[in-house]
């Protein structure tokens, strides 16, 4: 074992959560390098969050063109081209991962556009592009999409990924899946005009979230026009001249010109020598780490998705910073996985903070809770059947408020805020005494009086 190093520090992966500990360190004097094995900026800017959102923002004008009638507005036949959308995607894409990259440069960062893989716990082999050394470790590779490999049909299908660079859209798409990524995708191709099916084997979509809005979300999509499948999965899957058959568990067959699965993601550890490097992964499959990121090799450190913790883009940049902190600023730091606010972008969009009032009964004993559903003034105006739902969660023993979740327009901006009132602890007395905002939805979290009681619960 060499005594002097290429690298104080090496990252394997230049997503979010790489970039930003590889940019901290390398400001802080330290010599550091970085891979990437496609392209800068990770599963979120990529393939992930950035132009996933995009696409929201594409499909929601067709119930805004809807909306804008209701207000007197004439507009006729407006047709969307999917090239144009895509070409001013991938511009935007190739800039922010440009961004990245130059960043790190100028933080004085080495940059290598390679697959990288242990060699043993110091030694980092890029194929054409060498091996270096590393006193430290970084691990950020991210996830990638889970599929039943198993399944008779399934090269057939695409994932998230793919659906970014369709040549295409599919006049038709049955979605395999039910949580966010499936439900997101299932209101982006809705809302470009694709006959939409969303499959998923449990009782209702968005399993971990709050009841109450799982079971409003399931009715919202409907009325989207997406046809909702639950308690049943695929048996197979059969290629046809016409387009692609799904063989459902039920009995039922659909035949549709695209299927997607989004049904899960998987740390992505295959291939980069863990088990020659000292580090061991948990029992599904996630690198094993410590309180401080920590793996089971003395200088390797994980964060972000290939530890399975809390899969978010904000969580993996602030487990980077806490990773910074304790390896080399000597300020022992760990991530607060509590109250961390968090949002769909279906359609309507969820947003969501705290316990679920399922949790918090586990967790508090006795509790409270503050539920109200309602029209939306911008849609009710011409007529829209859409509604909000909001909903508080209460410890009954100080009043403080654990959770706060919202299904409608502007979920997840509203819920950003009112993140800051959970994760400080404020009583239910504390946002009551906050003066309302009207006319506006977000005044609802603030003007709600009434406990939900076992009879109002049963019949909401």
């Amino acid at each position: 074992m060499p005594e002097t190093y290429d690298y104080d520090l090496f990252v394997i992966g230049a997503g979010s959560g790489g970039v930003r500990a590889a940019r901290l360190t390398a400001l802080g004097g330290k010599r550091v390098g970085i891979a990437e094995e496609y392209r800068y900026g990770g599963t979120c800017v990529v393939r992930g969050c950035v132009p996933k959102k995009f696409m929201v923002y594409a499909s929601e004008f067709s119930h805004i063109f809807e909306t804008a009638r209701g207000y007197g507005w004439t507009v006729d036949n407006p047709t969307f081209d999917w090239p144009t959308f895509l070409e001013a995607k991938d511009v935007e894409i190739a800039r922010l991962s440009g961004i990245y990259a130059a960043n790190l440069g100028k933080a004085g960062v080495d940059t290598f556009h390679a697959r990288a893989v242990l060699k043993d716990a110091h030694t980092i082999d890029m194929g054409d592009k060498g091996t270096v050394t590393a006193e430290k470790i970084l691990i950020a590779t991210g996830g990638r999409p889970w599929v039943p490999e198993d399944l008779p049909g399934i090269e057939h299908v695409i994932t998230s990924e793919e659906a970014f660079h369709l040549p295409a859209l599919p006049k038709s798409i049955m979605i395999a899946g039910g949580g966010y990524i499936a439900v997101e995708f299932a209101g982006i191709f809705a809302g470009l005009g694709v006959e939409t099916t969303l499959v998923y084997r449990g009782p209702n979509i968005l399993r971990g979230f709050d009841d109450d809005v799982r079971a409003h979300m399931a009715g919202e999509i409907e009325k989207r026009g997406i046809k909702v499948v639950l308690g049943c999965q695929h048996e197979s899957i059969e290629k046809t001249d016409a387009g692609l058959v799904s063989h459902l568990g039920n009995g039922m067959t659909l035949e549709t010109e695209q299927i997607m699965f989004a049904t899960g993601r998987i740390p992505h550890v295959k291939g980069l020598g863990l088990d020659k490097a000292g580090v061991e992964l948990t029992e599904h499959g996630a690198i094993k780490v410590d309180g401080h990121s920590k793996t089971t090799a003395d200088n390797i450190w994980a964060i972000g998705d290939v530890t399975d913790r809390m899969n978010l883009t904000p969580v993996a940049i602030r487990e980077a910073v806490a990773f910074h902190e304790t390896v080399f600023r000597n300020n022992p730091q760990a991530f607060d996985y509590e109250a961390v606010p968090t949002a769909v972008f279906s359609q309507p969009p969820v947003g969501t903070v705290g316990l679920t009032e399922s949790e918090a009964r586990k967790a508090c004993g006795e509790i409270d809770v503050y539920l109200t559903r309602f029209r939306p003034m911008k849609t009710a105006f011409y007529g829209d059947d859409e509604r909000t739902l909001m909903k508080l969660v209460v410890r009954a023993a100080d009043d403080r408020v654990v959770g706060c979740h919202i299904v409608g327009p502007d979920a997840p901006e509203m819920i950003q805020l009112a993140g800051i009132a959970v994760k400080a602890g404020l009583t239910k007395a504390q946002w009551d005494a906050t003066c309302a905002v009207h006319p506006s939805a977000a005044e609802e979290l603030v003007t709600m009086r009434d406990k939900q009681t076992p009879q109002s619960m049963s019949a909401g």
